[in-house]
């Protein structure tokens, strides 16, 4: 075992779980939220799931002392599930409407979750992504929504260190992004160890795993995103920081195989080795990546075509909109814009700041 690899484990075995009951409840409300996207975000107090509404306002869910990554909404048209990341001992069901929180579940003993779930069969299950403390590996939990949560089976992810997966190319997609850049466990590596892995959806048997190699096996592969027609694509971030303009938004095709998409070397060198989230737009026809720390927005084709980029400081939630063409982005500054693509260019359309610190994503809600 590599001393990088010694030292990822040994900075999971130092999280602490933390008290099973974090969220507190939100204040009775009067009226129902028009909930268009949503997101979480930090603010005083804490940290909650956010409501958006079609006007971009931001209405907080509750509080508690985790930080939440992901937001899935249920199919049941009410409720959504956010999940938390480092420590990542705790996710959160709320109703998105009456804006209260329903109830907290935690991750299987010995693990953690790594910001990031999703509902199965029509909402009557829930997919969790985890990581054992023990030894980095990941870990897919199925459970049944309605026994808490429990879980009913759990896979490996086939990787170490998985944080996104969706249901796709009749399967599950997961992104196992090995070593994750920017952090202790990063420093002097070379090699992520990540791959996409390709498991029956039934039994957990790993179906294909696509991965990266030579120059390109420093990245690790972290975020995905889908079309309704059946395209994924895999996000990626950088251990290394060399000066080579390395592609970091890929196709994920049925057998597993990775296809990157274009990009002139400038273009990825403004992404500042990292991208942060991934969305297609309600059309399937774009994709949109987002960089907290390059502070920009771009936008591709389905096919990888580069059609520009738009600047947003600490900008990295992204979401599709109901009108094809279009991204809803939000700030770590709590700004808000609204990006319109098509195959001549992108450009800001809508803006307004003075929301609450977004974290990483956000999700358009009956999409």
């Amino acid at each position: 075992m590599s001393a990088t690899r010694r030292s990822l484990l040994a900075g999971l075995s130092s999280l602490v779980a933390s008290p099973r009951f974090l969220f507190g409840a939100a204040h009775a409300r009067d009226h129902l939220l028009d909930a268009e996207w949503l997101a979480t975000a930090g603010m005083e107090g804490g940290f909650a799931p956010v409501v958006l509404s079609a006007g971009f306002d931001a209405t907080p869910v509750g509080r508690g002392t985790q930080r939440l990554h992901w937001v899935e909404p249920s199919p049941d048209g009410r409720t959504a599930v956010a999940v938390a990341r480092r420590p990542g001992t705790t996710a959160v069901l709320f109703d998105r409407r009456a804006g209260r929180v329903l109830a907290t579940f935690e991750p299987g003993e010995g693990r953690v979750f790594s910001g990031h779930g999703r509902f199965v069969e029509g909402g009557r299950r829930f997919y969790a992504v985890e990581i054992e403390r023990a030894n980095g590996q990941g870990v897919v939990s199925l459970r049944e929504v309605s026994d808490g949560f429990s879980i009913v089976s759990e896979w490996t992810s086939s990787g170490i260190g998985p944080h996104d997966m969706l249901p796709a190319h009749g399967g599950l997609v997961v992104a196992n992004g090995g070593i994750e850049p920017h952090t202790p466990e990063a420093v002097g590596a070379e090699v992520a160890d990540a791959g996409v892995a390709i498991l029956d959806p039934a039994s957990g048997e790993t179906r294909a795993v696509g991965t990266l190699d030579g120059d390109l096996a420093s990245l690790s592969l972290r975020h995905l995103a889908r079309s309704d027609d059946g395209l994924v694509v895999v996000a990626a971030q950088d251990l290394l920081n060399d000066s080579i303009a390395r592609p970091l938004v890929y196709a994920v095709e049925a057998d597993g195989r990775l296809r990157g998409f274009d990009a002139p070397e400038e273009e990825w060198r403004a992404f500042r080795t990292y991208v942060g989230s991934v969305a297609t737009d309600r059309s399937g026809r774009y994709v949109a990546a987002a960089s907290p720390r390059g502070n920009r927005v771009a936008v591709w084709t389905r096919e990888g075509r580069f059609l520009g980029g738009v600047p947003l400081v600490d900008g990295c939630g992204l979401a599709a909109t109901h009108e094809p063409g279009r991204f809803l982005a939000t700030s770590g500054l709590g700004e808000v814009i609204l990006i319109a693509a098509d195959e001549e260019g992108v450009g800001v359309v809508a803006r307004r700041s003075g929301g609450p610190r977004f974290d990483n994503h956000a999700v358009l809600v009956g999409a």
